[in-house]
């Protein structure tokens, strides 16, 4: 094969890159312009000065552009990925960012935010963004790695197919993961580069050569590595809820569209699912609204046992990479291990926290 066709794994890439730098700072000015503005008006909020939302803009046109340019070129015509799933991809982006536009402008209520998530979701299973089976990591038989598959389409629901059902929940709780976990400069963003290169590599061993899969997943890491430049710590400008909510949609959907790669994306996303999950069970105990912001998620817990705003995005960073990583050593049955080793380090993680962070405001309080 001539070294020329691997231009395609390069200028996807760059070109999503270079697009993120030159846009993000003229999204940045029309945020200011329209005054679409995160004040620093409540104590989840660490920035000192009102910063430009937006920033998820920025990261789809570039990522918009790119995809069609490569779409156009046949880049993404391999045969795996069928356009219905292209415009599932785009449609629901656009969905995302519009809804994310209207609700960092006018402070939608939560009940009215939820209706774009809602909506995106049900776009992109609509068109072909759907599970069809997943793999019985404990049986041996004739399916990928030599596992026995599941077939969802064997049990009949009459009214829904049972993976549509599963692929609209997996969807719903990968954009809302990403949602929650959007609190410090460059968080979100940073696991979002991690995540999509990993399933890049994922891709690299099942997909056929080159493949659409692939350039999806690099596009999408240049356009947030070069919003990444203006949004790490001290941020320039954030995500905003478009953004955040669409990196969640785009993880969830690439790890559909890459064979069924749900195992390898929970372990990409392990930690920020489970941090969001117990922070919602609290919520829920305490008799709290699921939606009340608080600074209970993880990252705030360990700013506030004295680890720096950039210390903390790094150490979650490195988490994110090693349970990610794993995932490219692992066959089915040992990723399930690796899943429950990942319940484990939160668990404790979050137990020890809770304990550190007990002991300390009672150290205060006998002062």
């Amino acid at each position: 094969m001539s070294i020329l066709k691997y231009l395609i794994y390069f200028v996807p890439f760059i070109l999503s890159f270079v697009l993120a730098l030159v846009l993000t700072p003229l999204v940045k000015k029309l945020a200011f312009k329209k005054n679409i503005l995160d004040l620093p008006d409540t104590d989840r909020k660490l920035h000192g000065k009102a910063t430009p939302l937006l920033g998820g803009v920025a990261v789809f046109v570039s990522f918009l552009i790119t995809l069609l340019v490569a779409w156009w070129v046949g880049w993404l015509n391999d045969g795996v990925i069928k356009n219905t799933q292209i415009w599932a991809i785009v449609i629901g982006g656009v969905i995302l960012i519009v809804g994310g536009f209207l609700d960092d402008k006018y402070k939608l209520k939560p009940w009215q935010s939820f209706l774009f998530p809602i909506l995106a979701v049900i776009v992109a299973v609509a068109l072909g963004i759907v599970v069809k089976y997943v793999t019985n990591p404990f049986i041996a038989g004739t399916g990928p790695y030599g596992r026995a598959l599941f077939y969802f389409d064997w049990i009949n629901l009459n009214f829904i197919s049972l993976g549509a059902l599963f692929s609209f929940c997996w969807l719903l709780g990968m954009i809302y993961t990403t949602k929650f976990l959007d609190g410090l400069d460059g968080l979100v963003t940073g696991i979002g580069v991690i995540g999509v290169l990993i399933l890049f590599v994922v891709s690299l061993f099942w997909d056929v050569p080159l493949s659409g899969t692939s350039v999806l997943c690099l596009i999408l890491a240049g356009a947030l590595l070069g919003f990444l430049k203006y949004n790490f710590y001290p941020a320039q400008i954030f995500l905003g809820e478009g953004g955040a909510t669409f990196i969640g949609f785009m993880l969830g959907a690439l790890a559909i569209i890459s064979g069924g790669k749900i195992a390898t994306a929970l372990l990409i996303m392990g930690i920020p699912i489970l941090d969001v999950v117990f922070v919602i069970l609290r919520r829920i105990f305490s008799g709290q609204h699921i939606y009340a912001g608080d600074r209970r998620h993880l990252h705030f817990r360990l700013m506030d046992l004295g680890l720096s705003h950039r210390r903390v995005v790094l150490a979650l960073y490195l988490l994110t990479f090693i349970f990610g990583i794993s995932a490219l050593f692992l066959q089915s049955q040992d990723k399930v291990l690796a899943l429950g080793l990942l319940l484990c380090v939160m668990i404790i993680l979050v137990g020890v926290l809770m304990l550190a962070y007990r002991n300390k405001k009672l150290t205060i309080i006998s002062k």
